[in-house]
């Protein structure tokens, strides 16, 4: 009788606790926003969420208002759409709202790495130190000069006038990973290939070797961030995770030269600390998608809006022309080659807002924090709501703020003058007369803003600097209609786009 009693209770409360787990028993306490679990256990919107993160969003916010909780994969959400509270949010303590341990899971499911409390202090040290500042006046030369090599070196080699057509995400994807690449993980030893030259050809076959790889990884990234990828792919991803970990192992890097001080201080700093040598190949990996993994996208759909809107590419490029000539430098054939400064990059107040633009339109990162404590959080008509611990809470700025009409008009349309007023000041933007401090976060923002964003946008803004400047460009069809994106990588950055677009392009000197 009594081993009936226990196998009852055992029973039982496998019973209550499997239904706990299913969310049966989750209610909406007082002050907590509206709940909506669904209608399947568990799951809740995950199948939905999982679909059109961005449709799923704005039928709930039609539904619940601006702040609401979700069951999304065992785990609920709590999406905050008002962009007043934004800034409570972001500068929350991590005591209340941590957002380390949703990246420490990702960071170990798609690149291998374990990240530890050393490890953010390192890269946050180094990125100050070597991103910004005078490290970043370094780095943009070296990026130039990885531009002149793999962009400008044949130049003069084609037939004058005699176009030349290109896929225009593969081409702007391509060219501007590998300069970003070589700049960061360091080019071919000229005493190693033979000659400079030699070593230079080996750096444009290498880097393009690399670049295949990384799409290969890039476009299963998405389902391997959300563990649903099938068994044929997830050999593949293990097979290109250890490709990476090989080609990009500390003892590979630290073979070449010129490497940049951002890499080197890091795994420098790592092995002071004890991170040993296996886990700071895959921290290498890790920063290569980190670095380079939006910057390439962002490139193509910033010359795609340009070459639809005759008047953007006018503006921009006679902006760019200008800065040539009070540089003093000749852009024309047969001048000694050009060189553009991270000075020269300060002078182009049209062209970051046409960059800033298109960012606003494409990037659609998802910020999450887990809420540790109880934490109160007051809404912009003043009603305090409560997070509950250990749910999470989350921000989608892509539809909040970036293409919210009360605060961006016509926010479909691109603007490439958007975020600039005519004296070249940054503009201000409001919603129902309040001034807002957040109006576009490509690059997130608080303790988690990407801290390689200055780079970043010189790395961009090089690139299309250089098309604009030593090229005419068109597209093959000029009709063609902007693609649509890949709604399967909401939430990860630079969307991209469900299908390429042709374009062709000649030396203009």
């Amino acid at each position: 009788m009594v081993l009936w009693v226990i196998l009852l209770c055992t029973l039982v409360s496998s019973l209550l606790g499997g239904l706990y787990v299913l969310g049966v028993f989750r209610r909406r306490r007082p002050n907590e926003p509206p709940l909506d679990k669904g209608t399947i256990p568990w799951l809740g919107y995950l199948l939905e969420f999982r679909t059109n993160s961005s449709e799923f969003l704005k039928r709930m916010q039609r539904k619940h208002g601006d702040v609401f909780t979700v069951l999304i994969g065992g785990r609920y959400f709590t999406f905050v759409m008002d962009p007043f509270c934004f800034g409570t949010i972001v500068k929350e303590s991590r005591s209340k709202l941590d957002f380390r341990s949703n990246a420490a899971q990702l960071v170990m499911r798609v690149f291998g790495y374990k990240p530890t409390e050393a490890t953010y202090s390192v890269v946050h040290t180094s990125s100050t130190k070597h991103l910004m500042g005078d490290g970043l006046t370094v780095l943009t030369q070296a990026t130039m000069e990885n531009f002149r090599k793999l962009l400008l070196f044949n130049l003069s080699s084609g037939e004058k006038g005699v176009w030349r057509e290109e896929n225009l995400f593969h081409y702007c994807y391509n060219i501007v990973f590998r300069a970003g690449y070589l700049a960061l993980y360091g080019t071919e030893p000229p005493q190693g290939a033979g000659s400079k030259e030699e070593a230079e050809e080996q750096d444009r076959l290498h880097s393009n070797q690399l670049f295949q790889e990384f799409r290969k990884y890039d476009r299963l990234f998405p389902r391997l961030a959300f563990a649903l990828l099938p068994p044929k792919d997830k050999r593949e991803a293990e097979r290109l995770k250890r490709y990476f970990w090989n080609m990009l192992s500390v003892k590979k890097v630290w073979q070449k030269d010129s490497i940049s001080a951002w890499i080197s201080d890091q795994d420098q700093l790592l092995a002071e600390k004890g991170v040993p040598e296996y886990m700071r190949n895959r921290f290498m990996f890790m920063l290569l998608w980190a670095s380079q993994g939006n910057t390439g996208p962002t490139a193509f759909w910033l010359l795609l809006y340009l070459l639809k809107h005759p008047e953007a590419l006018k503006a921009v490029r006679g902006e760019v022309d200008k800065v040539w000539r009070e540089s003093g430098q000749e852009v024309k054939a047969g001048s000694p080659p050009v060189t553009i400064s991270r000075d020269m990059l300060n002078q182009t107040p049209l062209l970051d807002s046409a960059l800033e633009e298109t960012l606003r339109l494409v990037a659609a990162p998802m910020l999450v924090r887990a809420v540790l404590e109880d934490t109160c959080l007051r809404t912009s008509s003043g009603t305090e709501l409560t997070l509950r611990k250990g749910d999470r809470v989350a921000l989608f700025p892509h539809i909040s703020v970036q293409m919210n009409p009360e605060i961006h008009e016509e926010p479909h349309k691109f603007k490439y003058d958007r975020f600039v007023n005519p004296d070249g000041t940054r503009k201000d933007f409001y919603r129902n007369g309040k001034k807002l401090k957040f109006v576009n976060m490509p690059w997130g923002a608080g303790v988690s803003t990407c801290p390689g964003r200055f780079f970043a946008t010189a790395e961009m803004k090089l690139f299309v600097f250089l098309m604009l400047s030593q090229f005419d460009l068109e597209l093959v069809n000029e009709e063609e209609e902007i693609p649509a994106i890949d709604i399967s990588r909401w939430g990860f950055g630079t969307m991209q786009p469900v299908r390429d677009v042709r374009f062709r392009y000649r030396p203009r000197f």
